[in-house]
């Protein structure tokens, strides 16, 4: 299938939500609330949605019967005080998969996941989260 390229200069898009799915929302809405994301729709038990605490973003979990089986879907938090945060969440009692570390492309991450397994990266990119020096079409700052 070929496809067309679009220029998307004239397209006004934001990502809105991502959704992950839940066993349970009573473990679940704890955990997010804990990460710092605000609870602004409670529709238990079956859904919830969070604002991020920064930008217009939102994040909800929806309860399933099953969880899907495969490697799944990574979600993105990004933190300017990464090392603070994460050093918080461990004296609160969240477990982390990998602790704040340094990456290949030049991002820091934490890695964790969620009651329901779903996997969670808390990360700092600054100025490489979207300008990162091998970026296709590299924008002048």
């Amino acid at each position: 299938m070929n496809y067309r390229l679009i220029n998307y200069e004239r397209i006004n898009m934001t990502l809105n939500q991502v959704t992950f799915p839940s066993l349970d929302l009573s473990l679940a809405v704890p955990f997010y609330q804990q990460l710092g994301l605000e609870l602004i729709v409670e529709a238990m038990p079956h859904y919830a949605r969070f604002a991020c605490p920064d930008g217009g973003s939102t994040f909800s979990v929806h309860k399933v019967g099953a969880l899907p089986v495969g490697e799944g879907t990574f979600i993105y938090f990004e933190c300017a005080d990464l090392d603070e945060r994460c050093a918080a969440l461990v004296k609160a009692g969240i477990t982390f998969d990998e602790p704040p570390s340094d990456r290949d492309w030049l991002w820091r991450e934490a890695r964790l996941r969620d009651p329901d397994g779903n996997r969670l990266i808390l990360f700092w990119g600054g100025e490489n989260r979207l300008n990162p020096p091998w970026r296709v079409g590299k924008r002048e700052a």
